[in-house]
This record gives C-alpha cells, sequence and structure tokens, in this order.
C-alpha cells in the first residue's frame, strides 16, 4: 500500500513539474526574438543561435501565442500556436511548437494531431502557402519536422 501511495505522489509531483516547466518555457520564449530585443533571456538566446533555421523562424516575421480557430473535418476547434512565422516573399508558413518532453516518443502522436489541425486550420487562411509544423524539443532545443 505505501509503495503505490509513493508511486502515486512521485507521478503528481513530475506532472506538476513537468507543467511548471513547461510554462515557464514557453513564459520565457513568449519574449525572445532573434536577434535579441530587450529583456530576452541571453542564454536562450545562445541556444537558439546555434541553428540559423530556428534564428530565421525565430525573427522578425513571427508572433507568439497566435489564436487560430475554424472548421476541421467539420469540427470547430480554437487554439493557440506557441510561434508562427509568415513570409508573404517565399510563401512559406511554419508553425512551431515547443515541447519540454525529455521522451520524444511518448506523446508524438498526440503532438501529431496537434499539428495537423493547425495545418488544415493554416491551410484556410494561406491557401497557396508552403505550411510547415515543426515541434522545438527545448530540452536541447532541436527543430523536428512533424509536417
Amino acid at each position: 500500500m505505501t509503495n503505490k501511495l509513493l508511486s502515486l505522489i512521485n507521478n503528481e509531483n513530475r506532472a506538476s513539474i513537468a507543467v511548471e516547466t513547461g510554462n515557464a518555457m514557453h513564459a520565457l520564449l513568449q519574449k525572445v526574438f532573434y536577434p535579441c530585443n530587450d529583456g530576452c533571456d541571453t542564454e536562450i538566446l545562445k541556444k537558439i543561435s546555434k541553428t540559423p533555421e530556428l534564428c530565421e523562424y525565430m525573427g522578425k516575421l513571427s508572433k507568439t501565442e497566435v489564436p487560430i480557430a475554424g472548421f476541421v473535418n467539420g469540427v470547430f476547434i480554437s487554439r493557440r500556436i506557441d510561434r508562427l512565422y509568415v513570409n508573404p516573399q517565399t510563401k512559406k508558413v511554419v508553425v512551431l511548437d515547443y515541447k519540454t518532453d525529455i521522451n520524444r516518443e511518448l506523446y508524438f502522436k498526440k503532438y501529431t494531431e496537434q499539428l495537423r489541425e493547425y495545418h488544415d486550420l493554416l491551410k484556410q487562411v494561406y491557401p497557396d502557402f508552403n505550411i510547415q509544423c515543426k515541434i522545438l524539443w527545448t530540452h536541447d532545443f532541436t527543430l523536428e519536422n512533424v509536417i
């Protein structure tokens, strides 16, 4: 009985810590634009600067916490995109979804479904654009192409 209770408490603590960590990282990344704007976290900026593609997506053509809503497969959905990069000259749209998980496979199917919804909603707004959806794994600042 004690081991089960400890296991439940530990799982609840891990979940709580994961949510807190994710929320804190999202809050930091909302303020970061490349090159650095006032008040951005220099440690995060160093991590971003190691990936030229990420520098572009975190630049002046991007926006954070972008609301989007519409119908996908006859169902109304309303979401918030972590970071949206739109380049009208190249007709390119990139969704960056921040994930703090270390185990990339654990929720990957769920994340893919989430990004598929973003893609389908954005295709209605930007029908002639190339839309890509990527995960930014914040534990190592790597990008993974999903769609």
